[in-house]
């Protein structure tokens, strides 16, 4: 018989191993949901427009759970509970400009059938004062 033979190993250092196996995988399950829930922390704190993610050390995040999905519970609820009670931790909305930026395409050149006679007249002395 070998030693990597599971029937050689003694009873007891097999329920030893799966014993300890299991620990491990109940810690590193453990860690995994609370890296997921800080990600997702992280996440609505840059949606809901914290300044500094330092500012999520102020939040206890026991009090978020991850459904059977994998999907993170309460994160945006606890968010919006914390802009409203430290609010100096989020940036202001700016709301003195309502006008919308130009669009992100280059002015396209018009063509002389789509101007009328004195569009194009003012466009032919501009390109014979150029020249």
């Amino acid at each position: 018989m070998s030693e990597d033979d599971p029937t050689s190993v003694p009873a007891e250092d097999a329920e030893m191993r799966a014993a300890a196996l299991q620990r491990r995988l109940a810690e590193l399950e453990a860690q995994s949901r609370e890296r997921l829930i800080r990600a997702e922390l992280k996440a609505e704190a840059v949606r809901a427009g914290m300044v500094d993610l330092d500012g999520l050390k102020l939040v206890n995040p026991g009090v978020l759970t991850v459904d059977e999905a994998g999907e993170v519970q309460g994160a945006a609820a606890l968010m919006q509970s914390m802009r409203r009670a430290k609010p100096w931790l989020f940036a202001g909305v700016n709301a003195s400009s309502t006008a919308t930026p130009p669009r992100a395409e280059p002015p396209r050149a018009r063509a002389a059938t789509e101007m009328t006679t004195e569009e194009w007249l003012a466009a032919r002395a501009e390109l014979l004062r150029r020249r």
